[in-house]
């Protein structure tokens, strides 16, 4: 298991650029603008996702604990960059989506080597 600020860092290192890219291309966001969202949502939902899923660590309903908090936050991370956005987009949320199952699988992908 990554101790937490690994975990923030990793987090950080997938999902600003997917972000960053999606919100410039797609929404013509400018390149500042898009990175400073990317780590803004991050910084709303990353820290609260990690200390309110310790608890449950080891326990055998983790894994659909961790589903359910992942569908929470990118619902939360899509409601932010909508506001901060000024769009109303649901594919905001498909992107919300992407960003996480990215870095999700990227702390899988890590935890496992």
């Amino acid at each position: 298991m990554l101790r937490y600020p690994a975990a923030l860092a990793l987090t950080l290192a997938v999902e600003i650029p997917v972000y960053a890219a999606a919100l410039r291309w797609g929404w013509a966001v400018s390149w500042r603008r898009a990175a400073l969202c990317a780590l803004g949502v991050n910084l709303a939902t990353h820290p609260l996702l990690w200390w309110l899923l310790a608890p449950w660590t080891g326990l055998s309903a983790y894994p659909l604990v961790v589903v359910f908090a992942e569908v929470v936050v990118c619902g939360a991370e899509a409601m932010l960059l909508a506001w901060w956005l000024r769009r109303r987009d649901l594919l905001l949320a498909v992107l919300a989506v992407a960003a996480n199952a990215a870095s999700v699988l990227a702390g899988l992908i890590y935890a496992s080597a």
